[in-house]
């Protein structure tokens, strides 16, 4: 079981659930088995991709001894690749499952949306040609991990897209985007060896800095935005109280290289998890 929860890569696990609860308070009404639901989709999707990335990116070389982060349960041997690609399978299962009873109960063609959000998992890393290697990634996290999951939460819940959670799912896909380009900032010297050419690797180790910390300014900036359009609630600017760690992770994404990034992942994910609580308090406050 520690091999599996290693492999599900639990601090990532935060990106998934932040969606569902912002979603939900954007919506502004709750029936608590369709917010499970979600979240049961929301993790099913992340456990399901963290999978399928690591027995994708053993498959390509990518994960070596030299690699700066975590070492992947694939590549260590602690599970074989079919065992993982499987777990994998398991996991997008789970999801369908919880997918397919929201559609039932909500509308039927919120399948299409749930297939979509499979078929951009598996090709993430896998497939002939996959779109993280294409410099694609951090679009996909905006709209999956952002638009898609916060959108589709609130509308699960109401029918409908309030302009709350449009703005919500701007400012949760930009710190999941964030978490993405500090993973892929650390992974740079490992990455471009392997030939996985992601966004990163295309724009090297300064400018990914300043995309970080551009894309994190912009979370925060939308925040206030939002305010002041009549998008979101007032209370929103609760928000603005996760801006000390995501300062911090600023700072730390900034100053280190190879392993000393991953203090600054962990905190630009405590930042996103923060945010995101702050936001959907003010959300329900509001």
């Amino acid at each position: 079981m520690k091999v599996w929860w290693r492999g599900a890569r639990p601090r990532t696990l935060g990106a998934a659930i932040v969606p569902v609860i912002v979603g939900t308070a954007a919506a502004g009404h709750a029936v608590a088995w369709r917010a499970v639901a979600a979240l049961v989709v929301a993790l099913g999707l992340q456990v399901g991709v963290n999978y399928a990335n690591d027995v994708a990116d053993h498959a390509r070389g990518v994960d070596t001894p030299e690699r700066a982060g975590p070492a992947r349960i694939t590549a260590t041997g602690l599970a074989s690749p079919r065992a993982v690609a499987a777990a994998a399978g398991l996991s997008f299962a789970v999801a369908t499952g919880a997918g397919l009873a929201l559609a039932l109960a909500v509308q039927p063609w919120l399948l299409a949306i749930g297939a979509a959000s499979i078929l951009a998992a598996v090709l993430y890393s896998g497939g002939p040609r996959p779109y993280a290697g294409l410099g694609l990634g951090e679009v996909a996290v905006f709209v999956f991990f952002g638009v898609v999951a916060v959108c589709g939460t609130a509308y699960v819940q109401v029918e409908a897209v309030p302009a709350a959670a449009w703005w919500s799912s701007v400012i949760v896909g930009l710190l999941a985007v964030a978490i993405l380009v500090a993973n892929n900032l650390r992974d740079i010297p490992t990455d471009a060896a392997a030939g996985k050419r992601t966004l990163a690797v295309r724009l090297g180790e300064r400018a990914t800095r300043v995309l970080y910390a551009a894309v994190v300014a912009g979370a925060f900036a939308a925040v206030i935005v939002g305010v002041a359009a009549g998008g979101l609630p007032t209370a929103s600017l609760l928000a603005l109280l996760a801006l000390p760690l995501a300062t911090l992770a600023a700072r730390l994404i900034a100053t280190r290289r190879g392993r000393g990034l991953i203090a600054g992942l962990q905190a630009t994910a405590g930042a996103q998890l923060a945010a995101g609580l702050f936001l959907a308090l003010g959300l329900w406050l509001g």
